[in-house]
């Protein structure tokens, strides 16, 4: 990623959206408009948020031929720890779908959980770039729609006593 800053250190990982959230005002006016609004949400990179993206679960990768126009849908599985709702992103016109496995494994599921992402504008669309524990997702495309949608947690509501 450009701007936000991943790195592992005896400690863990040490994640840091700052670069990345400050340069977004001048980013977003050059990114398609579902990218904009799902790189500027104020929720997107606050860690406290419910509809922040650390620690959702890709579990659905799905491709799908519009007319000529190659379509993806990913979708995220919450952490009923944090999240209440999944994720569900839409990208039109797929130019480039790329995915960075430890060993070239080519397994999408073991990613493991979103650390954190990054959406740049690029020619004809935007990138999107998702790094996960175990490797990462980059996609270029026309746009994207990113949309929540209410969660089964059944440990959410679990009592403690």
């Amino acid at each position: 990623m450009r701007y936000v800053s991943v790195t592992q250190d005896e400690y863990g990982n040490n994640l840091d959206p700052t670069a990345y959230v400050k340069r977004l005002p001048t980013i977003a006016q050059s990114l398609p408009a579902g990218a904009r609004a799902f790189a500027t949400d104020p929720d997107h990179y606050d860690f406290f948020s419910r509809r922040c993206v650390k620690d959702l679960l890709l579990d659905r990768v799905e491709f799908t031929d519009n007319g000529g126009e190659v379509d993806l849908l990913l979708g995220f599985r919450h952490n009923c720890w944090k999240h209440e709702e999944d994720l569900t992103i839409r990208y039109q016109g797929i130019r480039s779908f790329t995915l960075d496995l430890p060993e070239n494994e080519p397994n999408w599921r073991l990613l493991r959980e979103v650390v954190l992402d990054e959406i740049l504008p690029a020619p004809g669309g935007c990138t999107h770039e998702i790094d996960c524990l175990a490797g990462t997702v980059l996609i270029a495309c026309r746009d994207l729609e990113a949309s929540w949608a209410e969660a089964d947690c059944p440990d959410r509501n679990r009592s403690t006593t």
